[in-house]
C-alpha cells in the first residue's frame, strides 16, 4: 500500500489483504536498518484473522522515500501523521527494538488513539556500543557483522531456523545490506540518544506487552522488566533461549504473545 507522509513517499505491507481502515488496525514499525519484512508473518496473521494492518517502512528505509529522521520522537510524531495520512483515528501499535520505543513514544504523545501497544525487544535505554556506533557511521561491514553476531543466540547462529534450508544468520545479514549508506548510522544514533523511556512509560494508557529475549545481549531482560515497571497495565513475555532477534529466532512464540494484547 502506498501512501504521502510530509510530501514523501511511504511503503506499508498489509499483509496480504486489501486494507480496509473500517477494521481494527495494527501498525508494525521496524528496527534500525530494517524494513517491513521483519513483520511477514505476524503481518500476514493478523491481516487474516479480522485486523487490518501496515507494516511500514520509515522513512528513507525499504520502499519509502526521504531520509531518515533524526531522532525516535521525530519518527514517534511521523507516526500520528502517518495515521492521519491513512485516515485512522485509532489503531494498536506493535514495534520491534527501535520501532519499539518509537512505538512507546508515539503511545505516549498519542493517548487515547493508541489502544494497544507491544514492544519487541526494548528497555529503559538502549545505548549503543561506541565501535558499533562507528563502524556503522562510517558504512563499514563490521557493524552489520556485529549487529548478526550480538543480536543472535549462539544457538541460534548455529541453525535452528523453523524453515528447513533458511539461514537465520545470513538472512538477517542480507537484511542490514540492503540498505542505503548512512540509515544504519543514523537509526542507532537515535537509539543511542534516546533517554526518556521511563516518562514516555508512565505516561501510556492502554494495555501493553513486553516481549523479551531471555539471551539478549542488545537488550537485556534487566532492562525490560525497569521500563514494565513504569506501567500501569503492562504484561510479560520472556522467550527462553532467545537473543534479541526473537521475530526469527522464535516467530511462533512471538505471534503467539502478540495474540495477548492484540
Amino acid at each position: 500500500m502506498d501512501l504521502s507522509v510530509d510530501g514523501q513517499a511511504v511503503f506499508a505491507s498489509t499483509g496480504g489483504r486489501a486494507f480496509d481502515p473500517a477494521l481494527p488496525v495494527i501498525i508494525f514499525i521496524h528496527g534500525a536498518g530494517n524494513d517491513h519484512s521483519v513483520w511477514q508473518m505476524p503481518a500476514r496473521h493478523f491481516a487474516y484473522h479480522g485486523r487490518s494492518v501496515l507494516a511500514v517502512d520509515l522513512p528513507g528505509h525499504g520502499r519509502s522515500g526521504g531520509a531518515p529522521l533524526k531522532s525516535l520522537g521525530e519518527i514517534a510524531d511521523w507516526i500520528g501523521r502517518l495515521m492521519d495520512a491513512a485516515g485512522l483515528e485509532k489503531v494498536a501499535l506493535v514495534g520491534h527494538s527501535m520501532g519499539g520505543m518509537i512505538a512507546l513514544a508515539a503511545a505516549a504523545a498519542l493517548g487515547e488513539r493508541i489502544v494497544a501497544l507491544a514492544m519487541l525487544g526494548v528497555a529503559t535505554k538502549i545505548p549503543v556500543h561506541p565501535d558499533l556506533l562507528a563502524a556503522a557511521r562510517r558504512d563499514d561491514h563490521l557493524a552489520i557483522d556485529l549487529i548478526t553476531s550480538w543480536g543472535f543466540s549462539g544457538a541460534s547462529q548455529l541453525g535452528g531456523n523453523r524453515v528447513p534450508g533458511l539461514w537465520m544468520t545470513g538472512g538477517g545479514t542480507r537484511l542490514l545490506e540492503k540498505i542505503p549508506d548512512g540509515v544504519l548510522g543514523n537509526d542507532l544514533a537515535a537509539c543511542d540518544a534516546f533517554e526518556d523511556a521511563k516518562e514516555q512509560a508512565q505516561r501510556v494508557t492502554c494495555p501493553s506487552l513486553i516481549v523479551l529475549g531471555s539471551r539478549d545481549m542488545m537488550t537485556p531482560p534487566k532492562g525490560g522488566h525497569e521500563l514494565a515497571q513504569a506501567m500501569k497495565d503492562v504484561q510479560i513475555v520472556t522467550l527462553a533461549e532467545c537473543g534479541h532477534m526473537m521475530l526469527s529466532e522464535r516467530p511462533n512464540e512471538t505471534l503467539d504473545a502478540l495474540k495477548q494484547v492484540l
